[in-house]
């Protein structure tokens, strides 16, 4: 499984209008150090990301400037194809994501990170290690892209009812075998919930 260790989460504001980003991974910034500019569905640069290796372990860093109105956990991933173009789903699904693996929570994909945590007034920093992210991985031949979704990754941690409105969210009989204590659904397993995309960047 991935292993993480956060070194320190921070979170501002940048509201901002643009057009929408179309770009494909091209180049590289070097063998040791991978970067990516995160832009909103307008095209609004929101901030910056960044990946660098050492004798096997990658270390992410994340600086970034959203709406306050987005303080709170947002699913944040690396994904399969170096493209942004809004809605974000030309980036594919998770890096290391087999054709139908829905295990989000017992076999995590490469691409899987630690949720970023949007503080009140927009700021958003992290930064972490992971050994399971490299740099072959991310610039292979169709690249790769970090997304932000719109809502908090769960990582398939999931009660058996909606813990707002009580409701059976949760209602595929089909996964008791594998989850025999909760009724889950194909989208909780395989996204953790984490909903809309609505920040990507090329990693080059």
């Amino acid at each position: 499984m991935n292993r993480f260790r956060t070194a320190g989460i921070v979170a501002g504001l940048a509201l901002a209008v643009g057009v929408p980003l179309v770009a494909t991974a091209t180049g590289a910034s070097g063998d040791d150090r991978l970067q990516a500019t995160i832009a909103d569905v307008t095209g609004a640069r929101l901030g910056s990301a960044s990946v660098s290796f050492d004798e096997g372990t990658s270390e992410v860093k994340v600086d970034l400037r959203l709406p306050a109105s987005m303080a709170g956990f947002h699913g944040f991933h690396i994904h399969s194809v170096g493209q942004c173009l809004a809605p974000f789903t030309t980036a594919g699904g998770h890096l290391g994501e087999n054709p139908g693996d829905v295990l989000h929570r017992h076999r995590n994909h490469d691409g899987d990170l630690p949720v970023l945590l949007v503080n009140t007034d927009g700021r958003a920093r992290t930064r972490f290690l992971s050994d399971r992210i490299t740099f072959a991985k991310l610039r292979d031949a169709d690249g790769s892209a970090f997304i932000i979704h719109a809502a908090p990754d769960n990582y398939a941690n999931i009660p058996a009812t909606d813990t707002v409105t009580g409701a059976p969210r949760y209602s595929n009989p089909s996964n008791l075998a594998v989850y025999p204590n909760t009724v889950t659904d194909d989208a909780t397993l395989k996204t953790g919930d984490a909903g809309a995309r609505i920040a990507c960047g090329v990693i080059h």
